[in-house]
């Protein structure tokens, strides 16, 4: 159980349901916020999140990017604490329950809908699994080709955030881009910070992410760029749509985003990168929170 538990890799989740609580959030101020569609999308997400873990960790176990060399934040197959079988057989399964519980969010979030709705919901709820899966599954997982950044700002910003508040409103307001973006760029800079830090291993294995394609110093200016940049289109949001005093209550994660990224400049070996990835994960769920409070009030 502790083995599975690892794997499920539990510090991901509250970046997983940033972009559920920004929508969720957003709709809540416009008076559209629903319960029952707030509880099925989480636990729609965390299905799926931890469906990606399961696949990334077989994945990478099976193209032999996880080997000996790889010392901080080892997985489970490649230690063999769970069996490549085992792992293929749990990605079916936490397919099949991903499936299962967005179909049920889909039929009461969209109740009385068209079936033009639905089968738009159903085919991204699909592609969301085929994304969670491939990223590092198959012949060529295009995690392997530095596309794993675009695939996280999409899923995790426009997509999670966007189709969180249509499914509480039923309606959509494309100003809500400029906070969707601003969870995706901190989505990004989740899996920078992992790539940074497993950077020379990828190298090594033909793992080409962003700071494989960039150099390190590079991918660390990169990373300033993407936190920067969430944070700049949370402020225009403000500026344009809402500006009271609390809504720059998410200001008060600046100093943690400062740390985060001075620490990540400064960090040269895996085992000083690695504990920013959940401190990371948590800035930006604070993020999140302290931005819809400020929506709210």
């Amino acid at each position: 159980m502790r083995s599975w538990l690892s794997a499920a890799r539990p510090r991901t989740l509250p970046l997983s349901l940033s972009c559920i609580l920004m929508g969720s959030f957003l709709s809540a101020a416009q008076g559209g916020f629903r319960w029952s569609v707030f509880g099925l999308a989480v636990l729609t997400t965390v299905l799926l999140q931890v469906l990606s873990n399961f696949a990334n960790d077989y994945g990478d176990s099976v193209s032999g990017l996880d080997n000996d060399e790889r010392k901080v934040a080892t997985r489970a197959v490649q230690t063999g604490a769970i069996t490549k079988e085992q792992m293929r057989k749990a990605i079916i399964l936490f397919s099949v329950l991903t499936f299962g519980a967005g179909l049920l969010l889909l039929y009461i979030a969209l109740e009385g809908g068209t079936a033009q709705e639905f089968l738009y919901f159903l085919g991204l709820g699909v592609l969301s699994i085929i994304a969670a899966i491939t990223y590092t599954v198959g012949k060529k997982p295009y995690g392997y080709a530095g596309l794993g950044d675009i695939s996280v700002l999409i899923f995790f910003g426009w997509v999670g955030v966007l189709g969180t508040y249509y499914l509480h409103t039923r309606s959509l307001d494309w100003s809500i881009l400029l906070p969707a973006t601003s969870c995706g760029a901190f989505a990004v800079g989740v899996l920078n910070i992992n790539n940074i830090r497993d950077i020379d291993n990828d190298r090594r294995n033909g793992k080409n992410s962003i700071p494989v394609r960039l150099g390190a110093a590079k991918a660390k200016v990169y990373h300033w760029f993407l936190l920067t940049g969430g944070l700049i289109c949370a402020m225009v949001y403000v500026l344009l749509f809402h500006p009271n005093w609390s809504s720059y209550l998410f200001l008060l994660t600046l100093p943690l985003f400062w740390k985060i990224a001075s620490g990540v400049q400064k960090g040269q070996r895996p085992e000083e990168i690695d504990p920013y990835l959940k401190r990371m994960a948590l800035s930006t769920l604070l993020f999140v929170i302290l931005f819809g409070v400020g929506q709210l009030l």
